[in-house]
């Protein structure tokens, strides 16, 4: 008897890009026989969205490099059945259908085995008065990239723009059209950029844009936007008024849902399309992945979104698996995220303080804090850049769990974000830090780890070897009596000075510790927290009560930093501080020393200048590389105090580049006009 062959099924997708081109493709790879259609409302059904910025920004030259799979190809390859300018308005789950519109306004419908939903999302654009001028726009596509780059080409030379946003997708725009030579500012309703940073490391972002010229305004959100001749005028809630050419919205996303409103597909109080753990929706057959689902955050097990490319092409893949009849389970989000500021890397995983404090943990009894400013690899080899890293971690409950942790600096901070996000994903507690064997060669790290040296300092905590204060809480420390015993060298204070109650060197601590009160409470301070740790530790062993200033002096700086709207590029800024210098004399002027300070922080940088610029004589030039962020604005201010012209400061390829002329000698624009 002849067996009746199984009829093919039909699977129907709506949207590409991450979710739905991945599935897609999963699909065909499980079912050589399917019928498989894609349904697409623009052009392009699968593009690279992170990279839209960097298009605009000229850094990807091609708009052709953003598209990873035309439909051309994706018919070829994978035999799907591609419908590019064709929108899905309609999902009838009784009758198994889809309604779809053409580009030509023709409507039709499509029946389904299985649908899968990978709709995304839509940039946010609130009822401000005059956010419809055609002079605000959006990023999503390739399209609005296109026009953002034409009107980046339009006013490079002289143009002013606001970016309204200060999340990754603003903080990029801001970079990339600063890039084009546009005047940015940048305009933030939260106190800080970068959300899923805590202040301290956010500050750090902050410092780097306004090194980099770009505004900020922070913690000011806009009230108005009024088109006229000139371009478009941001009125801020504070009343300030910011002049702009065109503006860009990036202030974050919704779920592309409206379509299913009508449709008997669950959706969120914000129109995200529920889901359970094998992203099948509230209708059976009917999946759905991507920016416009809820899922879950795996350390909490509480709903939420992430709207990243990650989290969406694992769900396309899983979704497919599942819509096959193969049997799998996701296992939620833990925010692993990460971004190019400038020069500088920023990636965060897991929780921050913010976060911890609104789930009701309590920094001190609940959670705790280190942070650490290690270099990316060993100091003795050329190159050296500092990081800062942020660990938190529980003390209550299940001790030692890593709940989340924060990196910026210049180099090596993917590859630890990664190792803490694969600890945390595993549920790992901070003594699995101090095991892990992590690769070692002096160009590419320390035998000692950053990732190494976070377990260590959080296993010292919580063994009650230390306690660290954090810096921001230092001055109220201070003001219930704590007093500050800073360890540093004369050295070092004679360059970086700080307002302490006592100054020991730690070489002369042991031979000295009885000229301290063992009445009060000690902070000890030194440039990054390791030698207080030294200090703390005869302390505590003499019957002290002593604690560290978490990151030291150079923590103390950062805390410091206040965004400034009126930011300014490199060499504009140095001649609006009376350094001088054009970037024509920066050029000219040849240097007649050149020093390597990269692998300090401060002062050391500032110490070896001042050695470097002692060996050469009076009107010769110093050209100086340092990897500590602080060197921009201290070199500044040093050669201003000594009487020295500054010619030029830049960031190139993350490292602070100044050139210096000794006081002395001709005036840098006669070197210029010299020829150096």
């Amino acid at each position: 008897m002849e067996m009746k062959k199984e009829q093919a099924k039909r699977y129907v997708i709506v949207g590409g890009v991450a979710g739905g081109a991945t599935a897609a493709a999963r699909l065909r790879r499980l079912d050589k026989d399917a019928k498989i259609v894609l349904f697409e409302r623009g052009e392009h059904i699968s593009f690279a969205n992170c990279g839209l910025p960097y298009y605009v920004g000229d850094e990807i030259k091609e708009s052709e490099r953003l598209l990873l799979m035309t439909p051309e190809l994706f018919r070829e390859r994978f035999a799907v059945d591609v419908r590019t300018g064709s929108e899905v308005t309609h999902v009838d789950s009784e009758s198994r259908r889809v309604h779809v519109r053409t580009a030509a306004g023709e409507t039709y419908e499509e029946p389904y085995d299985a649908l899968l939903l990978s709709p995304g999302a839509k940039p946010l654009r609130p009822p401000i008065p005059g956010v419809e001028s055609p002079r605000i726009l959006s990023l999503r596509n390739v399209p609005d990239a296109e026009v953002l780059r034409r009107l980046a080409d339009q006013y490079a030379a002289a143009g002013r723009t606001v970016v309204v946003g200060g999340g990754f997708i603003g903080v990029e725009m801001a970079e990339n059209l600063r890039a084009r030579g546009l005047s940015v500012t940048l305009v933030e309703a939260a106190p800080h950029v970068l959300a899923p940073f805590d202040a301290d490391m956010a500050k750090i972002a902050e410092r780097e844009m306004n090194e980099n010229g770009v505004g900020l305004y922070l913690g000011d959100g806009v009230q108005e936007f009024k088109e006229d001749t000139q371009g478009v005028r941001v009125r801020l809630v504070s009343g300030r008024e910011i002049a702009a050419d065109f503006v860009v919205l990036a202030i974050g996303v919704s779920p592309d849902t409206d379509f299913l409103k009508d449709s008997s597909v669950a959706l969120g109080e914000r129109g995200h399309i529920l889901v359970n753990e094998r992203m099948e929706t509230s209708v059976p057959d009917v999946y759905a992945v991507g920016d416009a689902v809820m899922t879950f955050d795996r350390q909490t097990n509480t709903a939420g979104a992430l709207p990243l490319a990650g989290p969406a092409n694992r769900q396309g893949r899983l979704a497919a698996d599942n819509m096959t009849g193969r049997r799998r389970i996701y296992d939620g989000f833990i925010g692993t995220a990460i971004l190019k500021v400038f020069g500088l890397t920023a990636a965060a995983v897991g929780k921050n303080e913010r976060m911890l404090e609104r789930e009701g943990l309590r920094c001190g009894e609940d959670y705790r804090v280190v942070k650490l400013h290690p270099l990316a690899h060993v100091g003795y080899y050329p190159g050296a850049q500092t990081m800062t890293l942020k660990l938190l971690y529980r003390t209550k409950g299940a001790v030692g769990k890593i709940l989340g942790a924060q990196i910026v600096g210049t180099g090596g901070v993917k590859s630890r974000i990664d190792v803490l996000a694969t600890a945390i994903a595993m549920g790992a507690d901070t003594d699995f830090l101090t095991s892990l064997e992590l690769s070692y060669a002096p160009p590419f790290g320390a035998a000692k780890d950053p990732v190494n040296m976070a377990g260590y300092m959080a296993e010292n905590d919580l063994a009650g070897l230390v306690r660290f204060l954090p810096a921001e809480q230092l001055d109220a420390a201070r003001q219930a009596g704590v007093r500050v015993l800073d360890v540093r060298t004369p050295g070092e204070l004679s360059h970086a000075p700080f307002a302490s109650d006592t100054q020991i060197p730690l070489d002369e601590l042991r031979t000295r510790v009885r000229e301290l009160d063992r009445t009060v409470r000690w902070a000890v301070l030194c440039k990054v927290g390791q030698r207080a740790y030294n200090a703390a530790r005869i302390l505590a062993q003499d019957g002290y009560d002593a604690e560290v200033v978490a990151g030291g002096y150079t923590s103390l700086k950062m805390a410091e930093f206040e965004a400034s709207p009126d930011a300014a590029p490199p060499c504009a800024a140095a001649e609006r501080m009376g350094c001088g210098g054009t970037p024509q004399a920066a050029k000219m002027a040849a240097a007649a020393e050149e020093v390597d300070l990269t692998g300090l922080s401060c002062p050391g940088p500032l110490m070896e200048l001042q050695k470097a610029m002692e060996r050469i004589a009076s009107g010769d030039v110093l050209l100086a590389r340092a990897s500590d962020p602080g060197f921009f604005a201290d070199s500044a201010a040093w050669a201003e105090a000594a009487g020295h012209r500054m010619i030029s400061r830049s960031k190139e390829n993350g490292l602070v580049v100044v050139k210096i002329k000794k006081a002395g000698g001709k005036d840098a624009a006669d070197d210029a006009s010299e020829g150096g």
